[in-house]
């Protein structure tokens, strides 16, 4: 039987030739779902803050985790519901977060979340993530204010206690 002698670059490249890949080109937009009036225009405390999660997170039967874009007078400039969760947690991941604040050109911002339960004592879980929050935030230069967990009539700022 006679040997056929292929030149074997060409074998190679016909073998390991891959089609094409297609790749989407793609523009990120942020999309205004509704807006209110907020007549302080300014979040200087933590109560002014709460005063504004409280709108969005009163009555709610799961905990909502809220972000707050802020310019850089502390002027609101969007709010988003990041994450609904269970009836006790929610995970939230700091590129989620981060993702409405860098779209709204946030100088800052101020996360929340409600405790269904009523009672606004931190978890060891909430203050891991607004640990991660922070440390997020400043490698891309959005400063976390604050994180702030409301309760039935009351709010517990994770600034004011000192892990911020």
């Amino acid at each position: 039987m006679g040997k056929i002698k292929v030149n074997s670059k060409i074998v190679i490249n016909q073998v390991l030739k891959k089609p094409a890949k297609r790749i989407n080109i793609v523009s990120l937009k942020l999309v205004k779902e509704s807006s209110i009036l907020y007549q302080k225009r300014s979040v200087c405390s933590p109560q002014d803050g709460y005063e504004l999660l409280k709108q969005f997170l009163d009555d709610k039967d799961r905990e909502h985790f809220i972000v707050v874009s802020l310019d850089t007078k502390n002027q609101p400039v969007s709010i988003n519901i990041c994450h609904i969760g269970s009836l006790n947690a929610s995970i939230v991941h700091p590129r989620e977060v981060m993702k409405s604040a860098i779209l709204s050109n946030a100088a800052s911002i101020i996360v929340g979340h409600n405790h269904p339960s009523g009672k606004a004592e931190p978890s060891r879980e909430d203050i891991e993530v607004t640990k991660r929050l922070v440390e997020a935030g400043k490698i891309i230069g959005i400063e976390v204010l604050d994180h702030i967990i409301v309760g039935d009539e009351t709010f517990t700022s994770l600034k004011e206690k000192g892990y911020i």
